[in-house]
């Protein structure tokens, strides 16, 4: 089968999405299928490559925009729609190129919804009214886009797409899956990067992925000199992303700003391979998250069998499992109290769930063939 995907971003870019749809993209070039991806170039990328049997095509844009990425991708989603048998995008700024392009070429077109933030666009950080609003009514028009399946990746973000009055949606449930061989506590060196880090006996608390607007991190860094009062030996990892750069540039200066900088250690992002073993290094895993379609950070951290704090919103209370406390969202104290729950071993505990990668690839392969009358593996 040939699929194209129609994605604004992709590997090497840093994300729960990019993640997600490399498993999918490899997975199902892995079983013989033949899988392009048009995505946007990036710094230092190629802007043709073939890795791990997955054909790239990265489209330039103004300094690398994804937001240019919707327009400029038509002209070439549309020639390569003629020769896909099935065209695949996600939320947000691929949608619109691939819904047009499987159009104009009569072709079956699926979209796997991350997450509708809807009305609480309003209440992201750095979101004013305007900014917001438009925000808002743009996620409406891409989610209303008359996807033949639309695919959520939590129970919760089913409930989203129900109730953001999509017309007629066929809607199937297709969790993401978790890499257990990577994000195995047996094989983390945790002792290594306490050592890297100049950790010795301290409390840590930990705090990984991207300072996007949705990630409450701003209300993680208002929550150090409370558990700092509670915890006196305690310090917060930061495995932080670059981007979005504002937002980073912003906690940068929370953290200055605030004089909690002895109480923080700020660590760039690590290879991916190199995850496992920081997280190993944690008492605690924090996710204060406004809002998450599944919330891989929660989900990988519950694999490596860390204690969880995390926004009782969204997807997560479904995702996490092992020991964990669900806190309130936007709450410096709420998170203080459930890290001091964790410290002083009081957190609900759970049996393991578990998210599989092979099953996610085969359940898009089971639409793929629904969508073209053609029979599940079928490479031809």
């Amino acid at each position: 089968m040939n699929v194209l995907f129609v994605l604004e971003h992709y590997y090497p870019f840093i994300g729960g999405a990019e993640v997600l749809f490399r498993h999918i993209c490899e997975g199902l070039a892995a079983k013989g299928n033949n899988v392009t991806v048009l995505t946007t170039l990036l710094p230092d990328t190629d802007k043709y490559q073939t890795l791990n049997n997955v054909k790239i095509i990265r489209i330039r844009t103004p300094q690398a925009s994804r937001y240019w990425f919707t327009f400029l991708a038509i002209p070439l989603a549309i020639r390569l729609a003629a020769q896909a048998d099935i065209i695949h995008t996600t939320t947000y700024n691929g949608a619109f190129p691939a819904w047009l392009a499987a159009r104009l070429r009569g072709k079956k077109c699926l979209i796997t919804v991350l997450e509708i933030i809807g009305k609480h666009w309003k209440g992201m950080a750095g979101m004013g009214t305007i900014k917001s609003g438009l925000h808002q009514f743009l996620e409406r028009i891409i989610v209303g886009l008359p996807f033949d399946i639309y695919c959520a990746i939590s129970n919760y973000t089913a409930e989203c797409i129900k109730q953001s009055g999509v017309k007629n949606a066929v809607i199937n449930i297709v969790y993401p899956g978790i890499d257990y061989q990577l994000f195995d506590p047996a094989r983390a060196n945790g002792s290594e990067v306490r050592s890297k880090l100049g950790i010795r006996d301290e409390f840590i608390y930990m705090y990984y992925g991207r300072p996007g607007i949705s990630k409450g991190v701003e209300y993680l860094v208002e929550a150090v000199p409370l558990i700092s009062q509670k915890i006196k030996n305690s310090k917060l990892v930061m495995v932080l992303a670059h981007e979005p750069s504002d937002g980073y540039q912003s906690i940068q200066k929370a953290i200055s700003s605030s004089k909690i900088h002895d109480n923080v250690i700020l660590v760039d992002p690590v290879q991916r391979n190199q995850l496992p073993s920081y997280i190993a290094a944690a008492d605690c895993v924090v996710v204060p998250s406004l809002s998450e379609g599944f919330g891989f950070s929660a989900a990988e951290a519950c694999a490596m069998e860390r204690p969880i704090v995390a926004s009782d919103v969204a997807s997560l209370p479904e995702v996490v499992s092992g020991k964990y406390m669900l806190v309130e969202a936007k709450s410096p104290q709420a998170i203080a109290l459930g890290v001091e729950a964790v410290y002083n071993n009081k957190t609900k505990l759970t049996e393991k769930k578990l998210f599989k990668w092979p099953d996610c690839v085969q359940a898009y392969e089971k639409i793929y063939a629904r969508l073209t009358g053609m029979k599940e593996g079928d490479t031809k």
